[in-house]
């Protein structure tokens, strides 16, 4: 198995929520030498340096390679995927049963989630022998849950289809109906530290890990590969830039419903950040005149079974390269220059691209690129993974096209 794929496959299985994307995030950039700021500190930074920061589910880290007064190369992905959040009360018998009361984050393919080994991970509210509160992130690992399907015999037509109801068929299933709770397994996972849990932030996630498929492996089948192998790349291509430019990557939280807080695209996290690395307004506008932002999220790839949901003549394939996204509602910050830009690179390091732009009928999704460029007056464009199943519990991808967006982002990095 390749290195890349080893090394996507090890970041999937660390990372089931945004806080642990963080985590693993962090832990491959402080191993190459990035040094972890903290918000509420003082920053003493130096030319040359390479550096990270955390806000929540988010993560922001650069290297300052050029001149003071150059533009900052920069790549953007979202942490977050869609899945089923526990409600804060989260216990609920029924008809003799353990289970969970869930709400659907962002656009979830509700029917991928039946009949799944699922487990929970997320963060923890809780406090300590001392009676100080506490913060920190939790991971079964193992399967506790699973979402049974009503058996075909109790429901005829159910492959003729049917509405799926979240509130009342999407609750997993923990056990028999005993007196345990979840805040009681919170804190036998905590540990003997834990004295009382106050509250938590717990995702469901497949326990089945990602896997290489097809006669040639040429496919990698997994959860959350929308946006987790951008995120991956991203790192992957900051770690191992060599170029004299100035370079920053960020990973909101929150893309999946909206961008709307603090640390998802729609807020300050960004910003916060080159204002402090440029803190001379007139010395930021210019910086930031002269800087270029390339948003990576997975891109719809042609569906063999489904040909007829892309636009004949904007339908990406599996293996062909990046896609360049594109949209007249400007959901996509691509434009022609950033286009040709980028499709410079491609041709002078031979890497193939094709381009994407939903049928005229349907409605277009959109990425954290446009909240982004609006807010710091960035010019750029939306590239991504071609990838089938977006927003299934599994999504696939190919391998190839790893190896090809690698090579892109490690040009957009170097390249004047």
């Amino acid at each position: 198995m390749k290195k890349r794929v080893q090394g996507l496959f090890s970041f999937l299985k660390s990372s089931p929520t945004p806080g642990q994307v963080v985590q693993s995030s962090k832990s491959l950039l402080e191993a190459a030498g990035f040094v972890a700021l903290g918000e509420r500190t003082t920053w003493k930074l130096k030319r040359g340096g390479a550096y990270l920061v955390e806000r929540g589910g988010s993560l922001i880290a650069f290297r300052l390679a050029g001149k003071a007064e150059e533009g900052f190369r920069i790549l953007g992905a979202h942490t977050d995927s869609p899945g089923l959040k526990v409600k804060p009360r989260g216990d609920l018998k029924k008809s003799g049963h353990w289970s969970l009361s869930v709400e659907v984050y962002g656009g979830v393919l509700q029917s991928s989630w039946f009949d799944r080994d699922l487990s929970l991970a997320g963060q923890v509210a809780y406090l300590d022998n001392q009676g100080k509160a506490q913060l920190a992130l939790v991971d079964f690992k193992r399967p506790l849950a699973i979402i049974p399907n009503l058996a075909i015999h109790l429901r005829p037509k159910a492959n003729e289809g049917w509405k799926i109801e979240p509130q009342k068929e999407l609750s997993p299933l923990l056990g028999l109906d005993k007196k345990g709770s979840l805040k009681e397994l919170l804190l036998k996972e905590l540990g003997p530290d834990a004295k009382t849990l106050l509250d938590f932030d717990m995702l469901l996630y497949p326990t089945e890990p990602a896997t290489l498929v097809g006669v040639e492996e040429e496919f990698i089948s997994g959860a959350r590969l929308d946006n987790l192998a951008s995120c991956f790349l991203n790192i992957e291509a900051l770690i191992a830039s060599k170029s004299n430019k100035n370079q920053l990557i960020v990973l909101n939280d929150h893309e999946e419903v909206g961008s709307g807080s603090a640390v998802g695209a729609g807020g300050n996290f960004l910003e916060s950040v080159l204002s402090r690395i440029l803190p001379e307004p007139e010395a930021r506008a210019q910086v930031l005149a002269d800087s270029w932002f390339c948003s990576l999220d997975n891109a719809h790839a042609l569906h063999p079974n489904h040909p007829e949901m892309h636009d004949p003549e904007h339908a990406p394939l599996l293996g062909g390269g990046p896609v360049i996204k594109s949209n007249a509602g400007q959901s996509y910050i691509t434009d022609a220059q950033a286009s040709g830009f980028f499709q410079k690179l491609c041709l002078q390091n031979k890497i193939p691209y094709q381009h994407f732009a939903v049928r005229s009928d349907l409605r277009c999704g959109s990425t954290i690129g446009p909240l982004t460029a609006r807010q710091l007056g960035l010019k750029g464009l939306d590239l991504g993974l071609p990838s089938l199943a977006m927003h299934s519990i599994r999504e696939t991808i190919a391998v190839a096209d790893l190896d090809h967006m690698a090579a892109a982002l490690k040009a957009w990095l170097a390249e004047d």
